[in-house]
């Protein structure tokens, strides 16, 4: 498979009701907030960790798509599988390299080809058994920024009951037990991502099957990772600008600026999607740049 070869600028919309889309665990696990502002935050982490899932959940590990960064899976698994790969024996990498200036490229090529988040997102591949096992860093070529809420949020702490009982000796004195939980009524938020055909041509290797699942990936990141916790979380939208050079023909923050978020008159307090209205400025693209929008 061919890497990519033009560049992108995207930006994602998803909203959540009555839910909390990114719990911090500094504060208890709050929905993240801007403390300044009021904005709600959710991690380029979060979301990165969602479109994994959707990838691992769809490709069930198949060649060229396993996920290097899973629940249950330890880094130095997949770190010794790359040194079996080569030929080296783990414990004696740093050694090995010694004797070889190409191996650091050789792991690289390994954990590339058959990870699909290590060729998408990059990965730092240090873990440390006997020593360091350093399978090099990749820098990938999808970047994504915080998510920001297009209005303030005010998260609601809610009390829950419970019947079951901790211990017999509460048994004893109580039917019920006390909980909270955290919940964002509703909030619309707004993601910007950044692909770069240079990085996928020079390091990686991501291709265009690897950007159709990275789509596919985004606009169903939420649909089969349901939680109670998490509430009811929606992609609303997908707005993808594509550069015709693998440099591109604009600044990613010119194009970004041509979408716009806004309540629609006479909404004080969003509670749908519906609420708002969704517009871009394409009288103003740049020479060389399209714009798609997929929902």
């Amino acid at each position: 498979m061919k890497p990519i070869k033009n560049r992108y600028e995207f930006v994602i919309l998803f909203d959540v009701e009555n839910g909390n889309p990114n719990g911090d665990p500094d504060a208890g696990n709050m929905p993240r907030i801007d403390p300044e502002s009021g904005y709600g935050l959710v991690t380029d982490v979060c979301l990165k960790r969602k479109i994994r899932n959707y990838v691992e959940t769809v490709k069930e590990d198949s060649t060229g798509y396993r996920i290097y960064i899973k629940d249950g899976v330890p880094l130095n698994r997949s770190d010794r599988e790359a040194c079996e790969y080569v030929g080296v024996d783990a414990d004696k990498l740093k050694e090995a390299k010694k004797k070889d200036d190409n191996l650091d490229a050789k792991l690289r090529d390994f954990m590339c080809e058959n990870y699909f988040d290590i060729r998408t997102f990059g990965a730092v591949m240090t873990t440390f058994m006997k020593g360091a096992l350093n399978c090099g860093q990749v820098r990938g070529p999808v970047q994504l920024g915080f998510s920001r809420s297009i209005d303030p949020i005010l998260p609601q702490e809610v009390t829950i009951t419970r019947t079951a009982i901790t211990t017999e000796a509460d048994a004893e004195k109580k039917d019920t037990e006390m909980g909270r939980k955290y919940i964002v009524p509703y909030a619309l938020y707004r993601c910007e991502g950044y692909i770069s055909a240079n990085l996928a041509r020079k390091t990686t290797g991501f291709s265009e099957d690897d950007l159709a699942l990275l789509w596919e990936a985004i606009l169903n990141m939420f649909e089969n990772d349901r939680a109670a916790a998490r509430g009811k979380m929606a992609v609303r939208e997908l707005i993808v600008f594509k550069h015709d050079s693998e440099l591109g023909s604009a600044p990613a923050h010119k194009l970004f600026e041509l979408v716009s978020v806004g309540k629609k008159d006479g909404v004080a307090a969003p509670r749908t999607y519906a609420d708002y209205t969704v517009s871009v400025d394409e009288g103003r693209l740049p020479a060389g740049v399209t714009c798609t929008r997929m929902a």
